[in-house]
């Protein structure tokens, strides 16, 4: 099974803010529901950098979605690979400045599978996934510390 989901929101953030909001690894644990991300590699965020998903409740409902940086080029473009045994696919985000009286606008797009389940549900993962996505995106573009 998997889902290609595209998010686009403008932002009246510049470039480098919105930048700095979507790499704030930990903070995205604060727009999706029942998550908590653990950055397991040492700072600054580049390429190579992994952090982990963790996605459920406490004990053994719920899952792991361990995730690569693999393209990083602040604070225009960032690509990455997941990696776990139940989710896997990509995520990746473009900031560019929108012309005129500042803002920038921010692409999201996604790859997402999950192992076991048939095709016959990539709708439903499509579209569970655009609202859960778009969802974080907004907070994260908008909560911003």
């Amino acid at each position: 099974m998997s889902a290609q989901i595209r998010i686009v929101r403008d932002t009246s953030l510049s470039p480098a803010e919105a930048w700095l909001r979507l790499t704030d690894w930990e903070r995205h644990g604060d727009v999706v529901p029942l998550t908590r991300i653990t950055v397991t590699t040492p700072p600054p965020t580049a390429a190579g950098t992994v952090f982990v998903a963790r996605t459920g409740t406490t004990g053994r409902l719920g899952f792991d979605d361990p995730m690569e940086v693999v393209v990083w080029q602040p604070p225009r473009r960032c690509r990455l690979e997941k990696r776990g045994r139940f989710v896997t696919g990509w995520a990746e985000f473009e900031v560019r400045a929108l012309g005129g009286g500042g803002g920038s606008r921010v692409e999201w797009r996604e790859e997402l599978a999950v192992r076991w389940v048939p095709r016959a549900a990539d709708p439903v993962l499509r579209i569970a996934g655009r609202w859960m996505f778009g969802r974080a995106v907004d907070g994260l573009l908008r909560n911003g510390g």
